[in-house]
């Protein structure tokens, strides 16, 4: 098997555990999933910037957006009241500052995003630990669908 059929069947491999685990994932998981990948771009967005990769990092970037969109997106205001409408905020905050980080190869403002999302991904993970396992529990921190 040569290299670019191994990283082929790696890529395959990858996929299939990906849309595995997103198969059988809470509500609550899949938010996590969600940062996971956001935070994921922007590390990379801020590798390609390191190496003069313009069209990666922008792509990367774009990605990372679009995460971050989709969980702007997701929250549920009517549930969530003021922690929405301040997640609300947060997300266009990050995606503003995304753009510009992409328009002025700015690492520095990668890193103010990678942060802040960071901390809201650190805020969410302990949600599970604070609610129980119950199923009512995991029916009011489930993103609306």
């Amino acid at each position: 098997m040569n290299s670019s059929s191994a990283l082929a069947s790696l890529r395959r491999y990858g996929k299939v555990s990906v849309d595995t685990e997103v198969e059988s994932a809470s509500p609550h998981r899949l938010i996590q999933m969600l940062m996971e990948g956001a935070l994921s771009r922007i590390t990379a967005a801020k590798a390609h910037l390191a190496r003069g990769e313009v069209a990666q990092k922008g792509e990367r970037i774009g990605l990372a957006i679009s995460i971050i969109e989709g969980l702007r997106t997701s929250l549920d205001h009517d549930a969530g009241g003021d922690i929405a409408a301040n997640l609300d905020d947060l997300y266009r905050y990050m995606t503003a500052r995304l753009l510009e980080a992409n328009a002025h190869n700015d690492a520095e403002k990668l890193d103010e995003v990678g942060s802040l999302l960071l901390r809201v991904k650190e805020g969410w993970d302990g949600i599970p630990g604070a609610l129980g396992d119950e199923p009512a529990a995991r029916a009011r921190i489930a993103p609306r669908g």
